[in-house]
């Protein structure tokens, strides 16, 4: 049986496994679950639409939090996740934060000033579904495992 202090070195050690979950996990609830259900159940497609931005605008800020944390990770050469693997990823977290900040300041002012609200909301739209395949492949590249040679597995 383990002790409580290798348990939580064991935690320590996959943080950067738990921000890329907590990254890829909070995008596919809000895109797919929240927002869609904002939209059934608010009795406006106003009010509804309010809310979806106050959220978004919370999420872009988890993103990039997030992110920062997992750049963060690839730089330290101790922990858990194979180093090789946080080192495939830090690509795909930049990309997912610039897409996260690109969203929250040049889309979103766009999407709530309702200025030609198609298009920016197509952009926008885009843009989440792009930011969810970061975190995605983030998260994939994080759990896979590394081969001997010590490069991970496809």
């Amino acid at each position: 049986m383990k002790s409580s202090r290798s348990a939580t070195f064991d935690w320590l050690r996959a943080w950067p496994l738990w921000l890329a979950a907590l990254w890829w996990g909070s995008l596919t609830a809000l895109g797919f679950w929240v927002v869609p259900t904002l939209f059934v159940q608010m009795p406006s497609k106003a009010l509804a639409g309010n809310t979806a931005a106050a959220l978004f605008a919370i999420q872009s800020m988890v993103a990039v939090i997030l992110g920062a944390g997992l750049l963060l990770a690839t730089r330290s050469r101790a922990g858990g996740v194979s180093v090789a693997n946080a080192l495939d990823a830090r690509g795909f977290v930049l990309a997912g934060m610039v897409l996260a900040l690109l969203l929250e300041f040049a889309v979103a002012p766009r999407i709530v000033a309702r200025v030609n609200l198609p298009l920016w909301h197509a952009v926008g739209s885009a843009m989440l579904l792009l930011q969810w395949v970061c975190a995605a492949v983030v998260f994939w590249r994080l759990v896979r495992p590394v081969a001997a040679s010590g490069t991970a597995q496809d």
